[in-house]
């Protein structure tokens, strides 16, 4: 049996490459820095996962190690599998790999990549059609996992569709047949320059593109375009608010009864429709599995009801704007209720970067609780810049309260459960706030 070793601090995305494996019938090893639902879910995948990290584990046995660029070289199992000449991969390039022979589809842009992709991957999934998906989240339609597959691994004919993520230009290790791109708004300053420097990176994304294939983009936004047309071999589908451009023509995008009518997520879904519709999914079928659409985990999730009847729900927005349009849909649907958000910022160097746009983008909310900021790929000077206190004195807010200043956030959340009822009560963040949905009492 081949065997192959995952290095990485829980992410999402590496553990499709994990099932992918599996059910290839690999052997699939894994170490973690910590424990968490997913690490227990791929354990019960017969997956053999360590939490922490063991060089011991690595021999000559494995055909493969695959870590992402977060985790350093220096790691102890890395640097002993460099010993042993082992093949190592970061997480693109070994998704590159297993993608190179396949008609992929590439979904990227600065935000709601994983709700485009996982009504794409929804609709094949309710057609006849053979495709694998991975996902940044999971789907209950995928048996609560972020990758689906039917059919022959083998056969090159099938589509895959992915998540392709720009930092570090990760997605150009990757050539597409169709590329969407969703929106392009200026994100990962602790990389990109500026923001010519990431629309260019888009620019060398549609570089990538199979010649004669496809580009989906949003002609609403500036940014995007400012990247079209700049090939002559490949096809540019322009989307607008009710239509979309191909070849000149323009085409009427049908209206679309959804079960989530948010704005943004009816956006995806006219992406997610312009795909299938361009390569030949009759209407009907797909209007009826857009609407079927619900929800997907920590995207608007609803965990449950308290005792008091309050929503307790979960969502992974940590950008401005992803903030600023999640509270300002949840305060629409939910017109008569009031809104507790607990946010905890990812990254120093995000936070502080964007300061001046996070301003204004908890208006919608009642009451707001800022927790600490998630580390990741922060250096010393990031986290001399930002702190939670400056944070939250820049929000313009009236009822705001420093998350570090307090001893118990759940001690506070489950205060506010008490004394209130017909509210909402969103866990929105980048790392450990969501492990309180564990400990907040729900129906």
């Amino acid at each position: 049996m081949k065997k192959i070793y995952i290095v990485w601090i829980w992410w999402i995305g590496i553990s499709a490459i994990a099932r992918y494996y599996n059910e290839k019938w690999y052997k699939v090893y894994w170490s973690d820095k910590f424990n968490s639902t997913l690490i227990e879910k791929l354990q019960d995948e017969w997956i053999d996962i360590i939490i922490w990290e063991d060089k011991n584990r690595i021999d000559s046995s494995f055909q493969k190690i695959v870590y992402t660029e977060a985790v350093s070289k220096n790691q102890s199992e890395i640097s002993k599998s460099i010993d042993l000449w082992i093949e190592i991969k970061t997480y693109p390039e070994e998704l590159s790999n297993i993608t190179k022979d396949r008609k992929l589809i590439t979904v990227s842009g600065t935000h709601w990549k994983s709700t485009t992709t996982s009504l794409a991957s929804l609709i094949l999934k309710d057609s006849e059609e053979d495709f694998t998906s991975i996902v940044w989240t999971v789907l209950k339609e995928f048996w609560w996992k972020n990758f689906f597959h039917r059919n022959n691994f083998n056969d090159g004919n099938d589509f895959f569709i992915i998540e392709a993520c720009e930092y570090k230009r990760s997605f150009l290790n990757y050539k597409p047949s169709v590329a969407i791109i969703t929106n392009i708004e200026i994100d990962h300053l602790d990389y990109f320059k500026d923001i010519n420097d990431y629309i260019y990176a888009y620019e060398e994304l549609i570089n990538n593109v199979v010649s004669w294939w496809f580009v989906i983009l949003n002609w609403e936004e500036e940014n995007s375009k400012k990247i079209t047309w700049l090939r002559d071999d490949i096809n540019y589908i322009t989307v607008h608010n009710n239509y979309y451009i191909h070849n000149g023509q323009k085409n009427t995008i049908p209206n679309i009864e959804m079960q989530v009518p948010w704005s943004h997520i009816l956006y995806d879904a006219k992406l997610a429709y312009i795909l299938w519709h361009m390569l030949w999914i009759n209407d009907v079928q797909l209007k009826k599995s857009l609407s079927s659409y619900t929800w997907v985990w920590r995207r608007m999730e609803t965990i449950g009801l308290t005792e008091r009847w309050n929503i307790l729900m979960s969502d992974y927005g940590h950008h401005p704007t992803e903030v600023k349009l999640t509270l300002e849909a949840l305060k629409t649907k939910y017109i008569d209720k009031s809104i507790l958000t607990i946010f905890q910022p990812h990254q120093f160097s995000r936070t502080y970067e964007l300061m001046d746009d996070f301003v204004e983008s908890f208006s919608k909310t009642d009451k707001l609780i800022i927790s600490n900021i998630y580390e990741s790929r922060d250096s010393i000077e990031d986290k001399k810049r930002i702190n939670t206190s400056i944070f939250t004195n820049k929000i313009n807010h009236t009822d705001k309260i420093n998350w570090e200043s307090l001893e118990n956030t759940l001690k506070l959340i489950n205060e506010y459960n008490e004394e209130n009822s017909n509210s909402i009560i969103l866990l929105m963040w980048a790392w450990d706030i969501d492990n309180l949905r564990k400990k907040i009492k729900t129906t």
